[in-house]
């Protein structure tokens, strides 16, 4: 009977050890959940990089519906270990894919609801600039002539308080391909003469073929061949 006791005694003071030592592990900093949080927010952020990566060759070939679904898992893990200046270069990829499809909807939606709320949570004013250029982008290729001036605009102001000559000079541009598009010929030419002389201003040639090609294309529609 002593012996009975003895060994009940000694199994409970075993669990009871036992539980005590699972009870320091939990507590332990070194075996808990910061450093294995840490490896794999390395993994995650490789991994999206690696999709990213792929995407853009799939991009290259003009697959733009696997690239889609690639970028779309790019910004799943860059999300995941909060890079958001990532997780939005991968939105505005995906938004593209979706442009270069036709899906315009679509490429609105991700630009308006996701990419620019986490650019004003960010405050990068830089990045809701460029995303106002794509979206007036976007909208003219949707026809939507009053939301694409409306976002060249914003770009403009914006570019015009960050002192991105380049920037304004996109919006500008923008304008006139908007304007054109509404057969405001006399108004698109003035935006495309301001466009040259700001390009001059700055010795830039980038924007050359664009203001040719706007001019061509004002001067086909001013000017119809018999």
């Amino acid at each position: 009977m002593i012996k009975m006791v003895l060994a009940f005694f000694c199994l409970f003071a075993s669990l009871q050890l036992c539980a005590q030592n699972i009870d320091k592990a939990d507590q332990e900093p070194g075996f808990g959940g910061s450093a294995i949080n840490i490896a794999v927010s390395k993994y995650d952020l490789a991994e999206g990089t690696n999709y990213f990566e792929d995407a853009q060759s799939l991009e290259k070939k003009g697959d733009f519906n696997e690239a889609l679904t690639l970028f779309g898992k790019a910004a799943f893990e860059f999300n995941a270990v909060k890079n958001f200046n990532l997780y939005c270069q991968a939105l505005i990829k995906m938004s593209n894919m979706h442009y270069q499809l036709g899906r315009f909807i679509d490429a609105e939606q991700i630009l308006i609801n996701v990419v620019l709320k986490n650019y004003s949570k960010m405050g990068s004013r830089v990045g809701q600039m460029n995303t106002y250029n794509i979206l007036g982008k976007v909208y003219l290729a949707d026809s939507k002539y009053t939301q694409s001036m409306w976002f060249y605009t914003q770009q403009g102001i914006l570019a015009k308080q960050l002192r991105s000559n380049t920037s304004f000079i996109e919006s500008v541009i923008g304008l006139a391909q908007v304007k054109i598009r509404k057969k405001d010929f006399v108004l698109a030419s003035k935006d495309l003469k301001q466009a040259e002389v700001l390009a001059n201003a700055i010795k830039s040639s980038q924007y050359k073929s664009q203001i040719k090609d706007a001019r061509e294309m004002i001067a086909s529609k001013t000017n119809p061949k018999k």
